[in-house]
Formats: C-alpha cells, sequence, structure tokens
C-alpha cells in the first residue's frame, strides 16, 4: 500500500487520500481466522520476551550472588583475596586512528570504543566478529591482541556505559588492536582464568569505582591510574572456573532464546506478507 504523501516541511496523509484508497479484503470468516493464526504468533512471541527478561533477571541475581561470594558454589569455601587492577592486569598501549582510517578491507581489525558500548555481550568472539579494518601501516606501536584479553572502553555518554568491556576470545591467528579510547588489558594468569575476565565489570564494587573515578560533563572519561587503583575481591583459580562456567550457560540460554525469538518475528513478518495480500488463503 502506497500513498502520495503530501509534505510542507512535516510529511502527513490526508483523509481524503486514505478515504480514496480501495483495498481488498476477505470474508469475515477469513479475517477471523487470519487474526487468530497472527493472534497465535503474536502470543508466541509475548511469551518469548517475557522468558528472556526473566532469564535476564536471573543471571542478574546470580552475577550479584556469585560474583561477591555472598553464594558458593558447591564445594568452595575459604576466605577471598582482594586484588587491585593493577596487580591483576598489565595496561598495553592501543591504536589511535579516527574512524577516517577505518574502512572493510585491511591487514588489521580495529576495536573502536564505539564498537564496544554497541556490543551486548562481555565477550567478543573474534573468529566471527565482522569489525573494522585498517592496514598493518597505519598501526603506530600497537601490540596485537591475545586470547583472554580484555578491552575497556575508556569513555562514555552516560554512568551505565563508564568502563564497559569486552573479554576477547577465539583470537587464534587473526590480527587486532585495541583502539581509539580504549585500554588493552593483559589479564595475570596466576590470578584470573579466561572466560571470568568479562564479568568483572559487573561486581558492583567495580561498578562503583568507575562511576567514582569518572570525569566529564557531557562526556565521562576515566584513567588508567584510576582503573588500575580499583580493587576487588576475587576467589581462587577454580572457582574462577567454575563461577564462569555457571554464567556462560546463562549466557547461552539467553543467546538462544533471542535468535529463537528473532526466527519467531520473521515467521510472522512472513506469514502477514502471505496472508494478508492473499497469497495464501486459509482453508
Amino acid at each position: 500500500m502506497k500513498f502520495a504523501i503530501e509534505s510542507t516541511g512535516v510529511p502527513q496523509l490526508t483523509a481524503p487520500q486514505i478515504s480514496g484508497y480501495r483495498l481488498a479484503v476477505p470474508p469475515y470468516p477469513e479475517q477471523q481466522a487470519i487474526a487468530e493464526a497472527l493472534g497465535d504468533v503474536d502470543a508466541l512471541i509475548c511469551g518469548l520476551e517475557r522468558l528472556i527478561a526473566k532469564k535476564r533477571d536471573l543471571k542478574q541475581a546470580a552475577m550479584q550472588q556469585l560474583l561477591t561470594g555472598q553464594t558458593r558454589l558447591p564445594g568452595f569455601s575459604g576466605e577471598w583475596e582482594v586484588k587491585r587492577f593493577s596487580d591483576l592486569f598489565h595496561f598495553l598501549p592501543t591504536a589511535n586512528n579516527p574512524r577516517a582510517d577505518l574502512s572493510a578491507f585491511g591487514d588489521v581489525a580495529y576495536i573502536h570504543y564505539g564498537d564496544i558500548h554497541t556490543i551486548n555481550s562481555a565477550f567478543l568472539n573474534c573468529s566471527q566478529a565482522d569489525l573494522p579494518m585498517l592496514s598493518r601501516e597505519q598501526i603506530r606501536g600497537a601490540p596485537f591482541v591475545e586470547e583472554g584479553d580484555l578491552v575497556m572502553g575508556d569513555a562514555s555518554e552516560d554512568y551505565a556505559g563508564i568502563g564497559k568491556c569486552i573479554e576477547l576470545c577465539y583470537v587464534k591467528d587473526r590480527k587486532i588492536v585495541g583502539g581509539l579510547h580504549t585500554f588493552l588489558l593483559r589479564g595475570n594468569k596466576e590470578m584470573l582464568v579466561d572466560g571470568f575476565k568479562g564479568y568483572l565489570q559487573f561486581i558492583p564494587s567495580v561498578k562503583a569505582a568507575l562511576i567514582r573515578f569518572a570525569t566529564g560533563i557531557s562526556v565521562y572519561g576515566i584513567s588508567k591510574n584510576n582503573v588500575g587503583r580499583i580493587e576487588v575481591q576475587l576467589p581462587r583459580l577454580p572457582e574462577q572456573t567454575a563461577i564462569a562456567a555457571v554464567l556462560s550457560d546463562m549466557d547461552a540460554e539467553i543467546e538462544a532464546l533471542k535468535k529463537r525469538l528473532a526466527k519467531t518475528r520473521a515467521l510472522k513478518q512472513g506469514m502477514m506478507q502471505e496472508l494478508l495480500t492473499g497469497k495464501t488463503r486459509l482453508v
């Protein structure tokens, strides 16, 4: 359905345009059947959305309990140690290329701080990630990332995004650098296990410290020195591994539900195209 949209600065439709349009309408019983079929799909979509929200709430509660030691997994006990980020991580230099240097082609993938804020996960699968590229000659002394590295954005337009991190996994032999307004943190493997580092940002005391150290008005920033001063209570490596496994399973379940939701929405769109145009008739 298309209308000629009149505009005097603001696009608009007029009543005569709409009232004069002729629309093919199925018989009433078929309208009911179409509405029921689409209503069933809508109900499934709503159910999936509610389930995803519930699973996210459960994961948030699990992180609150497990990452603070309020709840311990079976088989683990003992006090957690307090460590500073400067003890846990070695801060490495990053590249500082602007967006204008980046393209779809090149030798090296580039993680821009803006991309960190658009990734809806604490982890980045580097073997699948579609990252901007640049040539090796444009890199000025920045080291390539390694498996388990943490890339943190040092700037955000709001408090929610301050210190947002992604832990890199499945790096393999791909050449990637941290980019503009990011910190590259390489963890001490005697203190941190891969798969756990990405969850550090969700520990309430860590998030509170990031907000406390943030400076700025319209854009908030943090410094390496202040990040290094952040203290965190940590369990021993085996317990880190166990906690990461629980949270990773929850992440995987949520991701599977999100994919199912996307497929169901696509199914509804296809059904509307078929049923509302008469291409497919319900018997």
